[in-house]
């Protein structure tokens, strides 16, 4: 009787095996990003209600209601599951919009959720944990803003404009430049208290790289008010003092009182912040370097959002206001996580200038995932990637096309996955054994001006997943001054890269064998006992020691103290064949910490920034952990991670959350310029079976070599994949397009 039952069971397993995959392919498209047709359709019913009074956003009127961002409202996970887990109908499609009503006395921002998409017929006000309200003051700058900002800084330039040519050696900012022109860089947060919007403005060589080309001029401008006439200049520096208007700045250059600041000649031939090639290597450029091929196509499949990939599937989404993200992350059909996605990124500076001093950039606030430009194939990602555009909503009337903005791919990681190489220590062997190492990669990027950071989810054979994000783009960088060496290198004759700690943050919700989990740590101790063989003697070694964290500020890690060894999550309720608790564990990659004191100010809109590791009973209140309007009013922001915790809720046999900060320090130093390279700038985190599994799934792939000695005594090779591979590259030439257009 026991093979019938076998065949039942190993059919049974088929069975839900493949009734989880399809529920799974069902429920993907829960989580797409809105399609060109939903975003039109809900700009159309918005626009159809004239108790909201929209205009266009194109509008040059700071004093309008507009929409100012649509994407995707992901569904409750609750409601979600229903179709994930029983393959029910899925809620439906809803969007979230963002709309400034800046045409009333009362100037505010409004959220609102919009649906049944693609038809929708209804709409109702979002709400915020613990009924923040959104100031107008907080919302992310618009293109409008930047026009009548242009407008004001071009009439600083002009006043100041035989200074700015003096110090430059004939540079202008002006409508009609065409050479020798500046431009200017503006720094967040605006101002210094909540409901202010006061911006720095750095002036700059309008030139290749201009971000690292400062001329030493800088001023603070009042826009708070919707009227640009009203809009004033506060503060100017220039040849390190401070003036109260442009005036008094030319009154006292005039005057001699103030220092003369003269840059050396620009010479148009100088690379310095170009990316063109310069300097002696002798590696050879006439024939191209390696390459990643794929000799009989893609292993990996798509639809639509939903992936799969050696075992692996999931759904995938990039949102306009933070970026990528996973969800229903599965592994042989079981669900490892219901949801990993970037919840925020900050760049926090130190420097002599006044810009440099003000600069904290909260990237969510610059709508970070909207800055989700094309990739070029070959550089950015392989050439036989497959590309995906994405489409954002975003300071635009049309949904706006970014070609080729995420990629997905396999490759070799060119690293034995696992080996071993059995010696009979006698010139011979046993056997070898090897298996090559191929993930799956999803890419996509955010520009956010000057920086560019590379978003990689990484997907292993043996059910691990690599979270990455590796820094390039160009520095921050201010103009030199003799105090400014305390806060970074001089990398130019007259420019300093200023010091700046880069801190990201990851919502990583685990449901691991089902949603009931809990948490606890792992750190070696120190034991000493009586040798059992040998009684004169002690045995000195180390023993595990676990520690069950129950609530949330338990499990609540600060930036500075000791952190555990192991961080572990795990199904009190689901054993392994060996009888240890099915679980995962969090590894970090990470020197970060933490950028400004507890409590201080700014600090309080990054309060997530506390914490490497933070462990939270899920809600669906508590969506995210940072919001757009926190890079702008960061003293009171909508969203305050702290909240989370704050109640110090039970976590034992729970749907846990874990909140994942990464970063780590960057000084510039010449070898920045012209432009940081990604060795070394990589962080991220590992999500890795800990007894989840009774043996390393890995097993199954069929790409490993055993070379075992044969009776002749010659290598006898077993492989389960062809002997010969051949070779292929692309016979396409390089092409990039690089435009972005509304559709």
């Amino acid at each position: 009787m026991r093979l019938p039952c076998l065949l039942y069971l190993l059919c049974l397993a088929s069975y839900e095996a493949s009734r989880a995959r399809d529920w799974a392919h069902h429920g993907a498209p829960m989580f797409a990003d809105l399609t060109v047709r939903e975003m039109k359709a809900v700009r159309a019913y918005l626009h159809g209600i004239p108790q909201l009074g929209l205009t266009d956003a194109a509008n040059k009127s700071l004093k309008k209601n507009s929409i100012i961002l649509m994407e995707l409202h992901v569904p409750k996970k609750h409601e979600a599951l229903r179709a994930l887990d029983r393959g029910q109908a899925k809620p439906p499609r809803q969007a979230r919009v963002i709309v400034q009503f800046g045409n009333q006395t009362k100037p505010n921002i409004t959220e609102f959720i919009v649906s049944p998409l693609p038809s929708p017929k209804s709409h109702e006000v979002k709400r915020f944990k613990g009924g923040r309200h959104i100031r107008f003051e907080s919302r992310p700058i618009s293109t409008t803003e930047y026009y009548h900002l242009g407008v004001i800084i071009q009439k600083v330039a002009t006043k100041a404009r035989s200074i700015l040519s003096e110090t430059t050696g004939g540079f202008i900012l002006a409508a009609n430049c065409t050479d020798r022109c500046l431009t200017f860089v503006d720094i967040a947060p605006r101002g210094l208290a909540s409901g202010e919007r006061r911006t720095w403005i750095m002036l700059v060589k309008n030139v290749e790289g201009h971000y690292i080309q400062p001329i030493g001029f800088e001023f603070l401008i009042n826009h708070k008010d919707r009227d640009p006439d009203k809009w004033t200049v506060e503060k100017l520096w220039y040849s390190s003092m401070y003036f109260d208007s442009v005036e008094d700045l030319i009154e006292k250059y005039d005057s001699g009182t103030v220092e003369k600041v003269t840059l050396p000649h620009h010479d148009d031939d100088d690379q310095y912040s170009t990316f063109n090639p310069r300097g002696s290597t002798n590696t050879p450029t006439n024939i191209h370097g390696p390459k990643l091929v794929e000799p009989q196509g893609h292993r990996y499949h798509i639809d639509g959002n939903f992936i799969e990939y050696a075992g692996w599937s999931f759904a995938y989404r990039v949102s306009s206001t933070i970026g990528p993200q996973v969800f229903d992350v599965r592994f042989n059909g079981e669900r490892i996580a219901y949801e990993i996605s970037l919840q925020e990124a900050i760049a926090f500076y130190g420097g002599d200038t006044p810009a440099a001093m003000q600069t904290k950039y909260i990237d969510a606030g610059w709508l970070m995932g909207a800055e989700s430009f094309e990739l070029a194939p070959g550089i950015d990602c392989p050439e036989i990637a497959t590309f995906v555009d994405l489409y954002h909503f975003f300071d635009t009337d049309k949904p706006v096309r970014f070609k080729n903005a995420l990629c997905i791919f396999e490759m070799n990681t060119e690293l034995p996955l696992r080996r071993h190489f059995d010696s009979d220590f006698k010139e011979k062997y046993r056997f070898y054994g090897g298996l090559e190492s191929t993930t799956l990669v999803v890419r996509t990027t955010s520009t956010v001006y000057n920086y560019d950071y590379i978003w990689d989810f990484i997907f292993y054979l043996n059910g691990a997943m690599e979270v990455k994000v590796s820094a390039t783009g160009y520095i921050h960088a201010t103009f030199f001054t003799t105090k400014g060496l305390q806060y970074g290198s001089k990398v130019y004759n007259y420019v300093l890269g200023n010091l700046h700690t880069h801190l990201i943050h990851y919502k990583v919700d685990l449901d691991i064998a089902g949603r009931e989990n809990s948490f606890q740590t792992m750190d070696l101790k120190f034991v000493n006992f009586t040798n059992p063989w040998s009684p004169k003697d002690v045995i000195v070694q180390s023993k595990l020691h676990w520690t069950e964290h129950k609530t949330e500020r338990s499990a609540a890690f600060r930036f500075g103290k000791k952190f555990p060894r192991y961080v572990h999550f795990y199904n009190p309720n689901e054993k392994n064949k060996w009888g240890h608790h099915r679980g995962y564990r969090i590894q970090m990659n990470s020197h970060g910490d933490s950028v400004l004191p507890r409590g201080w100010r700014e600090e309080n809109g990054i309060t997530w920034s506390r914490y490497p590791l933070a462990v939270t009973h899920h809600k669906d209140s508590e969506a995210t952990s940072s919001s757009i309007y926190n890079q702008n009013d960061p003293w009171e922001p909508v969203v305050c991670f702290e909240d989370f915790i704050r109640n110090d809720e039970d976590i034992v046999n729970q749907d846990l959350v874990a909140w994942v900060t990464v970063g780590f320090l960057h000084v510039p130093h010449s070898e920045d310029i012209p432009n940081t390279a990604t060795p070394g700038n990589a962080v991220g985190f590992f999500i890795r079976p800990f007894n989840f599994f009774d043996e390393d799934p890995s097993v199954a792939s069929k790409s490993a070599i055993i070379v075992r000695t044969g009776p002749d005594g010659n290598p006898r090779v077993q492989r389960w994949t062809p002997e010969v591979v051949g070779h292929c590259v692309t016979d396409k030439p390089f092409f990039y397009n690089g435009t972005h257009a509304e559709v």
